[in-house]
């Protein structure tokens, strides 16, 4: 058995000490990298904290250093599926950097809960920030929220002030329209998300300027709210509507509400109308037909931003990125009915 199965507690920097049998201020420089440290007793300290599952306290060690290893976050619907998927990217990457990270969800995206939001982050000595804001007026409140001086990186927000990371979802919209207009579809419908979603509205900006741009007319916009049941009412909308052929769904969860409404209606997919969503979650292979949908990188898109985070952190310069999305082929979409 393990030294650390066998304890009740966690390991603290003196279980580490006694059992690589060196004093707590050599435990402390292997910790900190200090270069008058012997090999062989580094050996044994690093033994020690691999036996007992040593975690060293970030920030204690950040006072050290004067440099804080803890990176905050701020993000709203850590529920939904690409905000959920940023932040397991940014919690792998920060791990394989050495950083321990911290994230505070406001409680509304009203302009007080996030500014309180920003300061508590920033009050807890973190290395940087990184905000998840993709809404306009809440980017813009969390840019003057935060203390000067501390580094930001912001995901999916409209912050020219800031260095910032992107999925090109008006990329993702174009391949989507572009796939359909390709099997023949006259045009193609589109259920919307949020009005106030930077990343919905980047998606409707696509949709339309690709049909456009194909010499095509732009359907209304339904709008959605990126959960099934708007997806559903979408559906049953539009199985009244003579001529519709092609559905994109500005994501995959409102698509499989779109599935149901015409499965109810007795409309083929993809026979009868074909229909494409957007994120490709864990389920959408399972869909009935399987759902075909544009994959954004949501997790490199984490991975990037605490890159880019970090980059600041050592004082470099650190300029906007883009992901841009794969469309992923199933059998939800196919030519138009004859």
């Amino acid at each position: 058995m393990s030294d650390a199965r066998q304890r009740t507690r966690p390991a603290v920097i003196g279980d580490v000490a006694q059992l690589a049998g060196v004093s707590n201020q050599t435990v402390s420089r292997v910790l900190n990298e200090h270069p008058n440290v012997r090999p062989d007793t580094r050996d044994r300290v690093l033994d020690a904290i691999r036996r007992l599952n040593y975690r060293p306290n970030l920030m204690a060690r950040g006072l050290v250093r004067q440099r804080s290893h803890l990176i905050g976050v701020v993000s709203f619907d850590t529920v939904l599926f690409g905000p959920a998927s940023t932040l397991v990217g940014i919690g792998r990457a920060t791990r394989d950097h050495g950083y321990g990270v911290t994230i505070v969800t406001p409680e509304s995206a009203d302009r007080s809960s996030i500014a309180d939001a920003m300061s508590t982050i920033a009050g807890q000595a973190v290395a940087g920030v990184i905000m998840v804001f993709p809404s306009r007026a809440a980017s813009a409140t969390a840019l003057v929220s935060l203390p000067e001086g501390v580094p930001l990186v912001s995901v999916e927000a409209d912050a020219d002030l800031v260095a910032s990371v992107h999925i090109d979802q008006a990329a993702g919209a174009r391949m989507a329209v572009e796939h359909l207009l390709y099997l023949g579809h006259e045009t193609v419908w589109h259920v919307s998300g949020p009005g106030d979603r930077l990343d919905a509205q980047a998606r409707v900006d696509g949709w339309r300027r690709t049909l456009e741009s194909a010499g095509r007319v732009a359907p209304p916009v339904i709008p959605g709210d990126w959960g099934p049941e708007s997806g559903y009412q979408a559906g049953l909308e539009l199985a009244e509507r003579p001529g519709v052929s092609a559905v994109f769904a500005a994501n995959d969860h409102m698509a499989l509400g779109l599935l149901r409404a015409f499965h109810e209606r007795g409309i083929r997919v993809p026979e009868d109308i074909s229909v494409i969503g957007f994120d490709d979650i864990p389920e959408a292979g399972y869909f009935i037909p399987p759902l075909t949908t544009v994959r954004p990188d949501h997790e490199e898109v984490g991975r990037r931003a605490v890159a880019t985070l970090l980059s600041l952190v050592d004082g470099q310069r650190a300029d906007s990125e883009w992901v841009v999305p794969t469309l992923i082929r199933r059998n939800s979409t196919a030519a138009p009915p004859s």
